[in-house]
C-alpha cells in the first residue's frame, strides 16, 4: 500500500534496527482519514473470504480493525491484555510475549463473541516475531471458529514472524513489508506477498 509506505517514510522514526515508531498515526495518535484507507484496503484484500468477525488485540489493532469492519460490515472483537471485572465467564485465553514492552500478557476474549459459525479475520498493527498473531490464532481455534486470514498493517519482514505464519498455510496480507531498519532508514520489500 503506497500511501502507508509514504506515511511511514514521512512520519515514522527508526529507533534502532528492530524498532519503528509510528505513534503519530497508528500507535498513539490515530489519523482517522488515513485509517479509513487502511480499513478499505483490508476489506478489499479479504472481500472474498466470507469474514463474519474481525479479531484484534488492544489497543493499536483496534483502529484498523474497526475501519475494516465498517467496510466488511462485520463486528470487531478485541482481546484484552488486562483483567476486567466484567470479563469473567466463558473466557478464551492465550499467553503473548511483547517484544517492545518486554513482558508476557495473558490475553482474553469472551467466548460469547466467537463461535464455530464464525470466519475470523485477525488484524494487528505490527508483525515481527508473530507472538500476538499466534495468540489470536490460539483463541480463534479455542472458539471453534475458522481462521480466514491475517491482516497486518506493518510487517517487519526481516524478522521471522511472517514466514512462520505463512508456513501454516494461512492467508497473510501485510500492507507494508519493511525489509530493513538499518542506518536509521526504512526500506521496503518491493513485491507484496499475495496468496
Amino acid at each position: 500500500m503506497q500511501l502507508l509506505k509514504q506515511k511511514i517514510k514521512n512520519e515514522g522514526t527508526v529507533l534502532n534496527e528492530h524498532v519503528l515508531k509510528v505513534d503519530s498515526f497508528l500507535n498513539h495518535q490515530i489519523d482517522p482519514v488515513f485509517m479509513q484507507e487502511v480499513g478499505k484496503e483490508f476489506a478489499e484484500r479479504f472481500k472474498e473470504d466470507g469474514i463474519t468477525k474481525i479479531l484484534t488485540l488492544e489497543s493499536s489493532g483496534i483502529a484498523p480493525s474497526v475501519m475494516a469492519g465498517l467496510y466488511l460490515g462485520v463486528p470487531v472483537v478485541f482481546a484484552r491484555k488486562r483483567k476486567s471485572l466484567t470479563l469473567i465467564d466463558h473466557l478464551l485465553t492465550a499467553d503473548v510475549y511483547s517484544f517492545t514492552k518486554q513482558e508476557k500478557n495473558q490475553i482474553a476474549v469472551s467466548g460469547h463473541f466467537l463461535n464455530e459459525k464464525d470466519r475470523v479475520l485477525i488484524i494487528d498493527d505490527f508483525l515481527a516475531n508473530g507472538q500476538a498473531a499466534k495468540g489470536l490464532m490460539e483463541i480463534t481455534k479455542k472458539s471453534g471458529a475458522m481462521l480466514a486470514g491475517i491482516g497486518i498493517v506493518i510487517e517487519k519482514a526481516f524478522q521471522d514472524g511472517g514466514a512462520e505464519l505463512r508456513k501454516t498455510g494461512v492467508k497473510v496480507e501485510s500492507l507494508a513489508r519493511v525489509s530493513s531498519l538499518k542506518n536509521q532508514e526504512v526500506t521496503f520489500l518491493e513485491e507484496e506477498v499475495r496468496r
